[in-house]
């Protein structure tokens, strides 16, 4: 596991916030059926949300291709086993627009999540499960929708883990040849009431030789920007690089293109850069909570 500074840091703060606010001990030993206080859940759960979303993959096709392609970058259980992921996400329009960079540490098991800015790890926002939150003396530090980025990146780079998941419907398309390679497609849909979101859509290329995924066409059809249904331009994102941690590989950049007519990539639009990844499995739920001085994201 990588060794990170910033990590150090934000456990610093973290340890100092916690106390504050009253934090439970963890405790040395986790029983397998009851809650702690530890991010990381007992491998009992694990071990069946693994089987169970292996069963529901393998009765179709398109879920045969998805389970492949989570085996190839590691494995679901090794996902989740891992703990809390740590990483820095740096999301660069190519046309000097705002720039969206931040470390971040989400927990993997239920989605929430903790921002820092990369200057000043004091300036913070993040997800909670029930409320997007900020905790800032700037408000210019983050100038951008923080409710919607507090999850955007990780749902990003946590392809294809993150389509394990009830309310994730996938429909395999005909094959195609990208950059001289035939890939498996996958167009993933949600059903009603899925996250904030639910008429989003990817279409993903897993590259048919080594199963892992190579590109993902996506949408945005976040309704606070798109009423009525409506939705941005299909994009086009490539994949580049490989990097492997405690046995999860993930890619190392991102590069985002308009898609033509002929759904090839058009325009350049983004790069984005995926780094200082480690797994956190010591960091207690609390850690994910709202800090007491924070202010709820209406």
């Amino acid at each position: 596991m990588k060794v990170l500074s910033w990590v150090a840091g934000v456990l610093i703060i973290s340890a100092v916030v916690g106390c504050g606010e009253g934090a439970v001990k963890h405790e040395e030993t986790v029983k397998e059926d009851v809650i702690s206080n530890a991010a990381r859940v007992p491998d009992s759960w694990i071990e069946e949300r693994v089987e169970q979303a292996k069963r529901r993959l393998q009765k179709t096709d398109a879920g045969r291709v998805v389970w492949s392609a989570m085996e190839a970058h590691g494995g679901l259980y090794r996902w989740y086993a891992n703990g809390p992921v740590a990483f820095h996400f740096d999301y660069q329009p190519v046309n000097g627009s705002t720039r969206r960079n931040t470390y971040q540490v989400i927990n993997t098991w239920n989605n929430t999540a903790r921002h820092f800015a990369v200057n000043d790890s004091t300036a913070q926002f993040g997800w909670d499960g029930e409320n997007a939150w900020t905790n800032t003396a700037d408000t210019a530090v983050f100038p951008f929708d923080k409710k919607f980025w507090a999850i955007t990146p990780y749902y990003f780079m946590a392809q294809p883990f993150v389509l394990d998941g009830d309310g994730v419907k996938l429909e395999l398309l005909s094959d195609v040849e990208y950059k001289d390679e035939t890939h498996d497609v996958v167009k993933v849909t949600f059903e009603d009431g899925t996250g904030d979101a639910p008429d989003d859509y990817y279409i993903l290329y897993f590259n048919k030789a080594s199963h892992k995924l190579k590109v993902i066409r996506y949408i945005v059809s976040y309704p606070e920007y798109f009423e009525g249904g409506g939705h941005s331009p299909e994009k086009f994102m490539e994949l580049y690089g490989e990097q492997t941690i405690d046995g999860i590989t993930l890619p190392e950049r991102y590069q985002t293109h308009m898609l033509t007519d002929g759904q090839q990539p058009g325009e350049h639009v983004t790069d984005i850069t995926l780094d200082s990844v480690s797994f956190m499995p010591d960091l207690t739920s609390d850690y994910f909570k709202m800090p007491e001085n924070a202010e709820i994201i209406k």
